[in-house]
């Protein structure tokens, strides 16, 4: 009864320091407070060895409802501009994906990091993935995750503070937003929806399988006609606490303890794979006609979860930084451990 009840009471702090958190980031000009704030949080708790997690099923359900909140946003739009500039996705995808690889095989072969540890790290997005394959592969599953996992904080971090300083202000009204009307029909359907997505994902072994299957389903029928899918702001604000938990919380002090030495290294990895994705965002603003803060979500080597909770929260082209997200998304799926195993395979041989 005792363990229940500082459980209970670990919990109900960090909620009240998440939405602490959330509200300065908010009323900073950052964006995406909703998702920042409980990762900071979550974050200070796991490194005093809170012991806290979010259980599998609640992180399956709040990527469910973040794949309903891309779902909505994906419209015939979408399929036209992929198909109209089929080019410049394909070559962003692959431009972005070559140089985590490259990267990833060089700090392994500067021994940066043990093995083939940062080969796996330095995968971007399908985080969860990832960290499954690097294990069955030999490699430290927990100096992967960590090393995964500061990349988001990172990405998601610059991100606001970009959004911040090219916008002048990085949100809207976010009480208005929380509680702007939804219909309860729209908002039941979308709900089924979600349940179903999540399932059928889970259940066909796809990685985020909550998340795809719940996107891929409410895309569907959003492009047919056949049902509108939208939820709620604070329900939605519940799965960015989630997300941002989840995160957080892998932040462990053994990991920490055991990347201690390397965190100067992984950080400055991190800063190279954000600097390249910049440039490349650059060339995108050129290349596609859009601005620089669409450009550099489209390609940003964070988590689609996360970027897709950012790109909803701020004025961006969000129909086109989720279709590049998406894209990579799935090729790194397909070819991620493929490209991996190579580079890992070649710096074993050696």
């Amino acid at each position: 009864m005792q363990g229940l009840t500082i459980r209970g009471m670990r919990w109900a702090l960090l909620v009240a320091l998440s939405v602490l958190l959330a509200a300065g980031f908010e009323l900073a000009g950052l964006s995406a407070g909703l998702l920042l704030g409980p990762m900071v949080a979550a974050i200070i708790f796991a490194l005093r060895g809170s012991a806290m997690k979010v259980h599998t099923r609640l992180f399956q359900a709040a990527q469910a409802l973040i794949g309903i909140l891309i779902a909505h946003s994906i419209t015939g739009d979408i399929a036209a501009t992929v198909i109209a500039d089929w080019p410049i996705f394909l070559g962003c995808t692959v431009a972005t994906l070559s140089a985590s690889a490259c990267l990833g095989y060089l700090l392994s072969r500067w021994q940066v990091l043990p093995d083939t540890t940062a080969i796996w790290g330095s995968m971007p997005g399908a985080a969860s993935a990832m960290t499954i394959m690097a294990d069955s592969f030999g490699a430290d599953s927990r100096l992967v995750a960590f090393m995964t996992y500061t990349r988001v904080v990172c990405v998601a971090g610059v991100a606001s503070v970009l959004a911040a300083l090219l916008t002048g202000t990085a949100h809207g009204n976010v009480v208005a937003e929380l509680f702007a009307p939804v219909s309860w029909t729209v908002t039941v359907v979308s709900l089924g929806v979600a349940i179903v997505g999540a399932v059928g994902g889970v259940a066909l072994g796809v990685p985020a399988g909550a998340l795809v299957g719940t996107l891929l389903l409410g895309a569907a029928l959003n492009l047919a006609g056949l049902a509108a899918v939208a939820l709620p702001g604070w329900l939605l604000a519940i799965g960015y606490a989630l997300v941002g938990w989840r995160i957080g919380l892998n932040f462990t002090r053994e990991t920490v303890r055991m990347a201690k030495r390397a965190l100067p290294r992984v950080l400055m990895a991190v800063a190279a794979l954000l600097c390249f994705a910049f440039a490349i965002a650059l060339a995108l603003t050129r290349l596609a006609d859009i601005d620089l803060l669409t450009a550099y979500l489209a390609v940003s080597p964070g988590g689609m979860d996360s970027v897709a909770i950012i790109a909803a929260s701020i004025k961006v082209d969000l129909p086109f930084v989720m279709a590049m997200q998406f894209l990579r998304f799935a090729v790194v799926l397909i070819a991620g451990p493929a490209v991996a195993r190579i580079a890992a395979r070649r710096f074993v041989g050696e």
